[in-house]
C-alpha cells in the first residue's frame, strides 16, 4: 500500500475545493483498507475516500485522513446466469464499461461522465437520462463495506436490506464501500442524435419527446431561446467511424468553442449574453452510431461549477417556463448551457429521486464568472416545488431543510449514528448535513 504520510494538497476536479491532508493511503487490498481504517479509528483522526474529485461540493475534503481506491479496481467475479458482475470501488466507469463489453455486457444507461469511480458515483446518485431507467443505483443489487471498526458488512435485497437501502447513496458516510454488485444487461448499440430547436416549442412538447425515445436530454441556452435536444435509440448498425469529420467539428464546437468564450464571459452581463448566442446559434446537428459503452459520453474538457436539483417530473414544464422568466431578470447572464435531465424514481433513502420520477435540472457556470446571484435564485425557484439537491453538486442545504425533503432521513442518520458513533466518516460538510457537531 502506498501512504503519502506528509501533507500535501488535493483539490477536486473543479478546483473549488483544497485541503492539505496529513495522510493519504492507495490501498491495493481489502485487508489493507480494513487496516487503515482501524488505524484512522484508533487514532481519533476522520477519514475520506476521494474517488475521482468529481464533486463539486466539499464532500472528500479533510485535513486528517485521505484514502484513495485508484489500485483497488477491476472486475472481481461474473455471474454469467443472471448478468451480475462484482466489481471493485475504486473502478471507473470507463474501466468498466470496456471490461463489461468483453464480457458482451452493458450498463443500461449510464452518465455523460466516465471518468468518475462506480463508488463515487453511487455514493452521490449520480445518473444519466432517460425516464425508463434510475440512476446508478438502482443498478446495484449487493454491496460489500468496510465499517468504522474495521469489520466487513455485506447487504442486498435480501440480506441485511436496512444497509442496502441506506448504503446505495451515502455520501461515503457509512463506510467504505470496497464492491458493487451490478445488474446488467446484454450488450446493445445506440444511434445518439442531436439537432436545434427553440425552446418554447421544447417545453411544450417535452412529455412527447421524452416517451418518444430511449434516453432523451437537453441543453438549454437561455439567451438564444434555443435548446440542444439530445436522443438515443437501440439500433443494430455498425458503430460509426471514432472520429468523422462531421465528429471532429462536433467536438470542436462543445469544448473549444465553449472555453474560448469564457473569456467574453469575464467581461460583462452583456458579453456573456452574447457569448452564449454564439455559442447557441453554432450547434451543428449530429448523427452516429455508438456502442452502449460510449454512447452516453460527454467529453468534458472545461472545468465548472455545477450546482443540480432533482424536481418532481410534473413540474418539469411550469419550472422550466418560470426559470426563463428569472434568468431573463438577472443582470447576471448565463453563460453555459443548462443541462435538463430526466430520471425514474427509486427506492434507495437518499436518492433525489427517492419515490418520485424526476426531472434533473444542472447550472454549469465558470468558478470565475460571477454566478452567486444565479444560483441563489434559482434555489429559491427549485425549493417552491421541494427539489432535492444532486449531493456531489454546490449545494447549501443542512439537516433542518434536508429532513422534510427526504422521508427516510432520519433513519439514514439513526443507521449511520450505530455504525459509525465517532463520525470517523464525517468531515465538517456532512456534519451540516446530517446535524452532527463534530469535536
Amino acid at each position: 500500500m502506498k501512504r503519502l504520510d506528509h501533507p500535501h494538497s488535493w483539490s477536486n476536479w473543479s478546483g473549488a475545493v483544497r485541503c492539505e491532508p496529513a495522510y493519504c493511503s492507495e490501498p491495493v487490498t481489502l485487508e489493507e483498507i480494513q487496516a487503515d481504517v482501524v488505524r484512522a479509528a484508533d487514532e481519533g483522526q476522520r477519514l475520506r475516500v476521494i474517488g475521482s474529485g468529481a464533486s463539486f461540493s466539499p464532500l472528500c475534503a479533510s485535513d486528517d485522513n485521505h484514502m484513495s481506491l485508484r489500485h483497488f479496481r477491476g472486475i472481481e467475479s461474473v455471474d454469467v446466469q443472471r448478468s451480475r458482475v462484482w466489481v471493485r470501488a475504486g473502478t471507473t466507469l470507463r474501466r468498466l464499461g470496456d471490461e463489461i463489453a468483453n464480457l458482451e455486457l452493458a450498463l443500461e444507461n449510464a452518465p455523460s461522465w466516465d471518468k468518475v469511480t462506480i463508488a463515487g458515483a453511487l455514493a452521490t446518485g449520480t445518473h444519466g437520462s432517460g425516464l425508463p431507467f434510475g440512476n446508478l443505483a438502482s443498478l446495484v443489487t449487493g454491496l460489500r463495506l468496510v465499517l468504522a471498526d474495521g469489520s466487513v458488512r455485506s447487504c442486498s435485497r435480501e440480506q441485511n436490506r436496512e444497509l442496502f437501502d441506506a448504503a446505495r447513496i451515502s455520501l461515503g458516510a457509512l463506510g467504505v464501500i470496497t464492491h458493487v454488485e451490478l445488474q446488467c444487461v446484454d450488450h446493445y448499440r445506440l444511434c445518439v442524435r442531436s439537432k436545434r430547436a427553440s425552446f418554447g416549442e421544447t417545453v411544450t412538447r417535452l412529455t412527447d419527446l421524452r416517451r418518444e425515445h430511449r434516453n432523451f436530454e437537453l441543453h438549454w441556452f437561455p439567451y438564444a431561446n434555443i435548446v440542444r435536444q439530445r436522443y438515443t435509440d437501440e439500433v443494430r448498425s455498425a458503430p460509426s467511424s471514432a472520429l468523422t469529420p462531421h465528429a471532429a467539428r462536433v467536438l470542436f464546437h462543445e469544448q473549444v468553442v465553449l472555453r474560448s468564450l469564457r473569456t467574453l464571459a469575464r467581461r460583462s452581463s452583456q458579453a456573456a449574453e452574447y457569448a452564449g448566442k454564439l455559442l447557441a446559434t453554432g450547434i451543428p446537428a449530429d448523427s452516429s452510431v455508438r456502442n452502449a459503452e460510449d454512447a452516453y459520453r460527454i467529453p468534458r474538457r472545461t472545468r465548472l461549477q455545477h450546482l443540480e436539483y432533482a424536481l418532481p417530473l410534473d413540474s418539469a414544464n411550469e419550472v422550466l417556463r418560470q426559470l426563463e422568466r428569472v434568468l431573463h431578470a438577472l443582470d447576471t447572464r448565463v453563460h453555459v448551457p443548462i443541462e435538463i435531465r430526466f430520471v425514474r424514481g427509486d427506492d434507495a433513502w437518499l436518492s433525489p429521486h427517492y419515490q418520485r420520477d424526476s426531472v434533473c435540472i444542472s447550472l454549469p457556470a465558470y468558478r470565475d464568472v460571477a454566478h452567486a446571484d444565479y444560483y441563489a435564485a434559482a434555489t429559491e425557484l427549485f425549493d417552491r416545488v421541494d427539489g432535492r439537491p444532486h449531493w456531489g453538486s454546490a449545494h447549501d442545504k443542512t439537516a433542518a431543510v434536508l429532513r422534510a425533503l427526504y422521508p427516510r432521513f432520519d433513519e439514514f442518520c439513526r443507521l449511520r449514528a450505530e455504525l459509525d458513533p465517532h463520525g470517523l466518516f464525517l468531515n465538517p460538510h456532512l456534519g451540516r448535513i446530517f446535524g452532527v457537531t463534530l469535536r
